[in-house]
């Protein structure tokens, strides 16, 4: 049984973590499966918008703990540990806007799949958590992008605590973008994925490159470095042919990407 399911409705990528008796919890085959299915819709002309999903109960719960009692010398951990945080990496590095769709519990390197995803949307019930001290771990692949959400403070609570929080608690923290009634959950993702579908591949690509390099910089260089790039973006065909849609009163016909 494949660790990771892939499929395509029209213009959305899907991709389902696919460990559902193991609550989809991290081995060397699911991160590479999972990666490899990041970077091929990145590749897909067809695709632009990717959507993470789960089967079973939870959407992911970690690292499976049984990878932790293989005996590895440091450098093997060094190779292992590099894997399972490559999401980090890839879901930063793709041109296309990638969506964490999170029910049950997103706990340790399955929350910090969540916080890597460009947006979230998460059912009323989902609970998070950076747990992986409660097993005499810490969780610093997640705090990666969870400090950059939340800040120092409030990442060293949780990645120190260990504490789970609710869905509103991550939305209030910035940690996911929407919260909605359970069985709302596949609608209200689907709508947000095709919001982003209908808009120009090229701004949007543009628009996440820009977002995650400039954050990176001192304040004047951030800006002169965003006006670079929409000056790029503005003298390009996409954005002629989005202005004049506009006027025109019409949809618009932007290319692939």
């Amino acid at each position: 049984m494949s660790e990771i399911l892939i499929s395509k409705e029209g213009k959305i990528g899907f991709i389902t973590l696919n460990r559902p008796e193991n609550w989809n919890t991290f081995n060397v085959a699911f991160a590479r499966q999972l990666n490899d299915a990041l970077v091929n819709f990145d590749n897909d002309e067809n695709v632009a918008v990717v959507i993470i999903k789960a089967n079973g109960k939870n959407f992911s719960v970690g690292i499976e703990l049984e990878e932790f009692r293989k005996g590895r010398s440091h450098k093997e951990y060094r190779e292992f540990i590099k894997l399972m945080d490559e999401h980090n990496h890839t879901i930063a590095n793709m041109k296309k806007p990638v969506i964490a769709q999170v029910h049950g519990y997103a706990l340790a390197n399955g929350a910090g799949l969540v916080f890597a995803c460009d947006l979230a949307v998460a059912a009323k019930s989902a609970k998070f958590g950076t747990t992986a001290i409660n097993v005499g771990l810490i969780c610093l692949g997640p705090a990666v992008p969870l400090t950059r959400l939340v800040g120092r403070k409030r990442a060293l609570e949780m990645v120190l605590t260990g504490e789970i929080i609710s869905a509103q608690q991550a939305l209030e923290f910035g940690l996911i973008n929407r919260v909605v009634d359970d069985e709302k959950l596949e609608e209200a993702t689907l709508e947000l994925a095709n919001t982003l579908a209908s808009k120009s591949p090229l701004a949007l690509e543009i628009g996440k490159t820009g977002i995650y390099k400039m954050s990176d910089l001192e304040y004047h260089k951030a800006a002169d470095y965003m006006s670079e790039l929409f000056a790029s973006l503005a003298a390009t065909e996409d954005a002629v042919e989005g202005v004049n849609a506009f006027i025109e009163k019409r949809q618009p016909n932007f290319k692939k990407r």
